[in-house]
């Protein structure tokens, strides 16, 4: 079978998160960059699974100039077979859903794998559009999936319990928590990683139909209260007078 899993690059969770240009752009200077954690961790290790028990390739896709290929090359050091890098500066979800679509349509994949938001945005926004752009079907929040044959049966957690799908490939789905457990590249992989092959493609004319014109961080946390158990009026007052309701 024939897997594609889509990564993108973010900031690591510790960096310190800034804009310049009058709040018009993301700024970039001291922040450390890493492989999604929902593409990584569950969409690349799950389609890594898959292919050692049933056969076939993974493929890892990424839409992004020459700065994203350090962790295309984690990607290929986990256990992805090849890589392509779209070389564009992407500013929507759209414009990544489009690219992406438009590699695949004519190279025949069973299954394409995205994590179910990237950390940055959390927009949950491209495999759904990825999605009606191929006209598949599309299975969102997979927590489990396994194949037989061209059957891949899948669940999701819903509200108070779970749900249960099955659908023919091919198919896109994006990979929530549970779908696989991480892998830490070894030495071996790191420098097979060296050797495989990374295409890099320009993309096709496609407009950005939504980009983000301002950027505003929000407000700074204020100091933990601590109110005495017995003074109940100062605590009603507080919550009358102070309390935000988020």
């Amino acid at each position: 079978m024939k897997f594609l899993v889509c990564i993108t690059k973010t900031p690591e969770t510790t960096s310190k998160i800034g804009f310049t240009d009058g709040d018009t752009q993301f700024d970039t200077n001291g922040i450390k960059y890493i492989m999604n954690p929902y593409d990584e961790w569950y969409a690349l290790v799950r389609a890594i699974e898959l292919k050692e028990a049933n056969g076939g390739t993974v493929t890892v896709l990424n839409v992004g100039d020459a700065s994203n290929d350090t962790v295309i090359r984690k990607a290929l050091a986990i256990g992805a077979d090849n890589a392509v890098r779209i070389n564009a500066d992407p500013k929507s979800s759209l414009y990544i859903a489009k690219q992406i679509a438009e590699h695949a349509k004519s190279e025949g994949y069973d299954v394409i794998f995205c994590g179910k938001e990237s950390i940055d945005y959390n927009g949950s926004e491209v495999a759904a559009m990825v999605a009606e752009f191929l006209d598949m079907p599309f299975i969102s929040y997979a927590s489990n999936l396994e194949m037989n044959g061209n059957t891949a049966t899948l669940a999701r957690d819903i509200e108070g319990g779970e749900e249960v799908v099955e659908v023919n490939t091919p198919l896109v789905l994006s990979a929530a928590k549970g779908l696989a457990e991480q892998r830490i590249p070894n030495m071996r992989g790191i420098m097979m990683a060296k050797r495989k092959p990374l295409t890099v493609v320009e993309p096709v004319d496609f407009p950005d139909h939504a980009v983000a014109v301002h950027f505003e961080l929000p407000p700074a946390k204020t100091g933990v209260k601590l109110i005495d158990p017995e003074n109940m009026d100062e605590l009603v007052r507080l919550l009358h007078e102070e309390a935000k309701v988020i």
